[in-house]
């Protein structure tokens, strides 16, 4: 209990992956969790695997009565002693090439990643103030640089990266302290789904645009699955999220991951000329 003291803590898109892992591990450390899943069934799977003080909570980022209705119980629960951390963890993945994606899924991705990110911290921030508590945004090293079909991803965490910097200005006059999570490859769900997400978005693409980004498809996915096999576990990610919600002065950006590490050295290293030949030739993209 040293740890989180009983200090409240809300984390978005908690039903799996990194969200889940991070719930039970602060759990475990004594913080007071509230984790935002989409159905009751995950909800009974993390209080089985979690402590008594876990509380889940339907929130859909982009359904703003779940985000007030969360609010209206949180702040009850916490009372006066506020809103000790909020991780802003939810997200989805859309994989494809810009031409071909479809602006519905394109407005989806941004829709989930982006606003709902925002609209959450909207709510919320006011408890936040009120604990001088901590706000986390679950980024990724595709905020930093991209890959051929990621594009839509990139774009909503390229936006994180920029959000998280202008929150971390704005809210610093109260004692709050924003950061932002870089992982790489890690070992969730949102990937598999994604992939069966993409072949079926491509199966809706007309015949010649999907020819002509078929070898680059092929030889992305191929790279992707071998790159899989290396994915890290979320545990890693859930230790970073302890220590920016611990740590005395928390980092504003936390890579976790060789891979992740890698790929923002090299971004600064090279020019985006020299980056483009790397990645095609690490990449075997057609030319």
């Amino acid at each position: 209990m040293t740890k989180g003291n009983g200090r409240a803590i809300v984390i978005t898109g908690a039903s799996t992956g990194i969200g889940a892992t991070c719930a039970i591990h602060l759990d475990r450390l004594g913080f007071n969790v509230f984790a935002g899943i989409r159905k009751p069934d995950d909800g009974l799977a993390l209080q089985k695997a979690s402590s008594g003080r876990l509380v889940p909570i339907e929130l859909d980022v982009t359904d703003l009565s779940t985000i007030q209705n969360s609010h209206a119980l949180v702040s009850w629960k916490t009372g006066k002693s506020g809103l000790y951390g909020l991780v802003n963890n939810a997200g989805i993945a859309i994989v494809s090439p810009l031409e071909a994606v479809p602006l519905a899924d394109l407005r989806h991705q941004l829709e989930v990643n982006v606003v709902g990110q925002v609209a959450v911290t909207q709510t919320f921030l006011p408890l936040i103030r009120q604990a001088r508590g901590r706000i986390i945004n679950m980024g990724s090293i595709a905020g930093l640089t991209t890959i051929p079909l990621m594009g839509p991803y990139s774009a909503s965490k390229f936006a994180l990266e920029a959000m998280t910097d202008a929150l971390r200005l704005e809210v610093r006059q109260w004692g709050i302290h924003v950061s932002i999570i870089e992982p790489g490859a890690i070992a969730t769900p949102i990937w598999n789904k994604s992939t069966i997400d993409a072949a079926e978005r491509e199966a809706g693409v007309k015949e010649d645009v999907r020819s002509l980004y078929q070898p680059m498809v092929a030889a992305v996915r191929k790279v992707v699955e071998e790159a899989s096999t290396r994915a890290i576990s979320s545990d890693a990610v859930a230790k970073v999220v302890e220590n920016a919600l611990t740590a005395s002065t928390p980092r504003t950006r936390y890579l976790v991951g060789t891979d992740a590490k890698l790929r923002a050295f090299v971004a600064k290293l090279l020019s985006d000329r020299m980056s483009d030949r790397l990645l095609s030739w690490v990449l075997k993209l057609p030319r």
